[in-house]
């Protein structure tokens, strides 16, 4: 079973993820163990992840696995970029996918799939625009 706890804070007031990671990935568990009784028994293994160890490990920019919070200010055209928000970057070719597109990460597929739509309009409108200008100019 693998579990995202989610918005557990980068920086804790009190002391560091290395000595808290453990207690927290503990207490987790005690929550999820009240609707799964015999939770504990189950476990065999385990292995947790801090939000300092999602940065370092993955990448992940403040642990956010969105790429930035789903939040109003960061949601349809600001996302990820009001120069990048139709998935096509300023670089002719370039697009963006996966979480960091709208609407943003999980597991949907939405972001890929607008983002081929947009790369296969372009290529029509390439195609297009190529054949208008060999007739225009014959």
């Amino acid at each position: 079973m693998s579990v995202n706890v989610w918005h557990a804070p980068h920086d804790l007031r009190q002391g560091s993820w290395d000595t808290e990671k453990e207690v927290f990935g503990r207490r987790c568990i005690d929550v999820l163990g009240r609707l799964m009784p015999d939770l504990q028994d189950r476990i065999i293994g385990h292995h947790f992840l801090s939000p300092v160890d999602l940065e370092h490990e993955l990448g992940l920019v403040g642990a956010n696995i969105t790429h930035g919070d789903m939040l109003p200010n960061n949601l349809f055209g600001a996302r990820p970029h009001v120069a990048a928000n139709d998935y096509r970057t300023p670089l002719e070719g370039l697009y963006l996918s996966a979480s960091g597109t709208w609407p943003g990460g999980y597991v949907t597929g939405i972001p890929g799939h607008n983002t081929a739509a947009a790369v296969l309009a372009d290529i029509a409108n390439a195609t297009h625009r190529h054949v208008r200008d060999a007739t225009w100019n014959s």
